[in-house]
């Protein structure tokens, strides 16, 4: 079981994003946990002060580094220098993080317990981030007013990643950014013209009617040929890849018959086909 710790100042945020869908399910099932805590239960003067002027002077407020320690100290979690990290991480959520990516999804999905601490106001006594956390991991370059929202983000992410979380394996292989690979024909239920993604954005979708509005779905889909299927749809994987996200096909990862496919979509779209 995954376990999430969230410290923040405002833990009835919680109340609402973690109490439907995947997360819920997952949460009624045993497969994660999520404990909320509140920041200002670790503060020692009868304002629960929390946050402070910087040194140096500066606009705007940050938060102290004291009841975040005491925080983290009461969890149980063990000093960062004899962390094990295969096993549990403390994270900070600030704009000066990693980019939050499947990628780091699938590694936090393989940790028994994952502490969050949502940044709030001008950010964080940097103390934190030399001396108490693993990483600070950011959800987007843009700024948000605290790490709530992010770390919502995190557990929603992750969650889908715990087996028995989706119910059918299959669905996080297939989705846009996964890394993952699925064998064909490994009798794990999953139809041979199921296309991974492999890092590239998912294919298109289609369901009954047949023909909506006069827009047909593409006859090959109710061919019956799996083959056929399997290829077209990761031509169409990426053709949307390269139309909305080019940068992911710089990664690495194309086969031969990945970049045939390109070469032909390039052609295809310089000559209007």
């Amino acid at each position: 079981m995954t376990k999430f710790e969230i410290i923040t100042i405002f833990p009835d945020f919680f109340r609402g994003p973690l109490d439907f869908g995947i997360v819920r399910r997952a949460r009624e099932a045993k497969l994660i946990e999520v404990a909320v805590h509140d920041l200002r239960a670790h503060t020692h003067d009868r304002h629960k002060t929390v946050d402070d002027r910087p040194f140096g002077g500066g606009e705007g407020m940050v938060l102290k580094a004291e009841p975040i320690f005491e925080c983290v100290e009461s969890l149980g979690v063990s000093p960062r220098e004899k962390r094990n990290a295969s096993k549990e991480t403390v994270v900070l959520l600030s704009p000066q993080g990693r980019v939050f990516d499947q990628g780091v999804a699938e590694e936090l999905s393989q940790l028994e317990r994952v502490v969050m601490i949502c940044g709030r106001y001008e950010g964080v006594d940097e103390r934190v981030a030399e001396e108490l956390v693993d990483r600070e991991i950011s959800v987007g370059d843009f700024v948000l007013s605290g790490g709530e929202l992010g770390a919502a983000i995190i557990v929603d992410a992750v969650t889908r990643l715990v087996p028995g979380a989706l119910g059918n394996e299959a669905s996080s292989q297939q989705e846009s950014f996964s890394s993952r690979t699925l064998p064909v024909d490994s009798g794990d239920d999953v139809p041979s013209s199921t296309c991974t993604s492999g890092g590239l954005l998912d294919y298109p979708h289609y369901t009954r009617p047949a023909e909506f509005r006069g827009i047909a779905v593409p006859e090959v889909l109710s061919s019956g040929n799996h083959v056929e299927i399997r290829k077209w749809r990761r031509k169409k994987a990426l053709e949307k890849t390269l139309r909305n996200r080019p940068d992911l096909l710089d990664r690495g990862g194309l086969s031969e018959e990945d970049q045939r496919l390109i070469a032909q979509i390039r052609e295809e779209q310089a000559t209007g086909n």
